[in-house]
């Protein structure tokens, strides 16, 4: 039987995609984020793996990219992105092809077995062939902001956050490299945080640092602009 590793965060998602395909005689393994699916890389050796895009702690692509320089086997993206660019980007690091949620169980099994047949005939030598695990290890990201469930991660490791910080850095890390003057942040944080004031934005991103930067005295993400204000940088 063929095998399928799943890298799915999303519970729901990730069981209905488990309970089909095993219902269908293939065998799965499910991951919930990307550590776990490069660790199950090795054991596991899966003829093709499904990969979401919004992961814990990787961003999707990177995770493609790593994924496809240790193994040939076909790579399906998942995910609700359905822009072109985002499809372009995942073609680009290594993707064989992208399903947008939600989609049809019945298309996804049929683009499965498509991929496994062409890859069976093209690839014979290099199925279930994956290097030792030492060789798919690799670090977590220095910073993985996840907008939609407000999470953030420095260095694979999860940071707590305000609701405020979390604002602030979200309108940051959206605008990388623009200048922003305490102004601007009071009124995007207006509505939230009804006693914010220059004091507090520069409270604020001083916790921020603390937070995320190796070392706070010289960041490397949130840079202050003398006499103007402050920028991301990624």
């Amino acid at each position: 039987m063929d095998r399928v590793l799943l890298i799915e965060d999303d519970d729901i998602i990730g069981e209905m995609i488990c309970m089909y395909l095993k219902e269908e005689e293939f065998v799965v393994l499910r991951s919930h984020n990307g550590q776990e699916g490069l660790a199950a890389l090795h054991d596991f050796k899966p003829d093709l793996i499904l990969l979401d895009l919004i992961l814990p702690d990787f961003e999707g692509t990177d995770l493609c990219n790593s994924l496809r320089n240790i193994t040939p086997v076909p790579i399906i993206i998942i995910s609700s992105n359905a822009r072109v660019s985002e499809k372009i980007e995942a073609f680009t690091v290594g993707a064989d092809d992208y399903l947008c949620k939600p989609f049809s169980m019945h298309e996804m099994k049929a683009r499965i077995q498509a991929l496994l047949r062409r890859f069976k005939q093209t690839h014979p030598s290099d199925i279930q062939q994956v290097p030792a695990l030492q060789e798919v290890t690799v670090p977590p990201m220095d910073l993985n902001i996840n907008i939609e469930k407000r999470t953030l991660y420095v260095r694979g490791e999860s940071v707590e956050m305000t609701f405020s910080e979390f604002e602030l850095i979200r309108l940051l890390f959206e605008n990388p490299e623009r200048v922003y003057r305490r102004e601007d942040l009071i009124n995007a944080l207006r509505g939230f945080d009804s006693y914010i004031n220059d004091r507090a934005i520069d409270v604020h991103i001083t916790n921020l640092r603390r937070k995320i930067e190796v070392n706070p005295k010289e960041p490397k993400f949130i840079k202050t602009v003398w006499g103007v204000g402050y920028k991301f940088v990624l």
